[in-house]
């Protein structure tokens, strides 16, 4: 199974990257499964119904977010229907609305389970992610799921460091996000787990992680508070594709993805 995981989609011109992008990468790497953070998809800060609907036409099978789920009032219904296709933090209180880890299947049956937590370093205060995550896991366990991901969105890269090696061996992958930056650490662990510090961003590199440069500069220079808006120039996409072998659930390869989206 090869699985093809998106870092934080960014505005606009993140979810025009994956709509244009995604399915060239699905036939040029043979890809099964697309799962891609939707947190930033719209103007940058949360998810709405209709950014989450857009990315999921565009061949995106899941998608998982973070600590800007709440940003946007009408995402809350969204996550609580039915098969909802949009994961929140499953680090969240008892009773918060959605779910934090999903099952999605390739079209002849193999499946692959979905975890999305939350870090606390640097950030809110929530359920430890190190003991949810485990538990999320070994749910998916009990249902039989061989093949596993975990989106670990945290700020500080020793807490995703720590997760990696945590959940080594007990899942496929363990995949960073939320800074934006892509790391160069992409390795399968010792016990066959796939590892990524962060995977990256799909939005505009002439940016601050996103932000039109300018205004992040004023606010850095004036010490002020000012109101962002998504940059729109030097695209990319951003992400990694894990080879996940059938049999074991264990990882074959990560791979670290950077498809640039040319301008028309």
């Amino acid at each position: 199974m090869k699985v093809l995981f998106l870092g934080d989609v960014f505005g606009k011109p993140g979810r025009q990257a994956v709509a244009r992008l995604v399915p060239r990468l699905i036939a040029r790497d043979g890809v099964d499964l697309v799962v891609a953070n939707a947190e930033n998809s719209a103007s940058g800060i949360g998810v709405t119904p209709d950014s989450a609907e857009e990315l999921l036409a565009a061949e995106v099978n899941l998608l998982t977010s973070g600590n800007h789920i709440w940003a946007k009032r009408e995402i809350v219904p969204y996550l609580e229907r039915p098969g909802s296709r949009l994961l929140r933090p499953a680090n969240y209180p008892p009773g918060t609305p959605g779910r934090g880890r999903a099952i999605v299947s390739t079209p002849d049956g193999r499946r692959l389970g979905v975890v999305n937590v939350e870090g606390r370093v640097f950030m809110r205060s929530l359920d430890d992610p190190f003991r949810v995550a485990l538990a999320e896991v070994e749910a998916l366990r009990a249902e039989g799921v061989k093949a596993i991901l975990v989106d670990v969105h945290c700020e500080a890269t020793s807490e995703k460091n720590a997760m990696g090696w945590y959940l080594d061996g007990k899942v496929s992958a363990v995949l960073g996000t939320h800074t934006h930056v892509q790391t160069a650490d992409a390795r399968v662990l010792p016990n066959g787990t796939a590892f990524v510090t962060d995977v990256g961003m799909c939005g505009p590199w002439e940016s601050v992680i996103g932000v039109r440069k300018e205004l992040v500069i004023e606010r850095f220079l004036s010490a002020r508070p000012v109101s962002f808006e998504p940059a729109k120039r030097d695209v990319w996409l951003q992400g990694a594709l894990v080879d996940i072998d059938d049999a074991t659930g264990r990882a074959r390869s990560i791979a670290r993805v950077q498809e640039k989206l040319e301008e028309t």
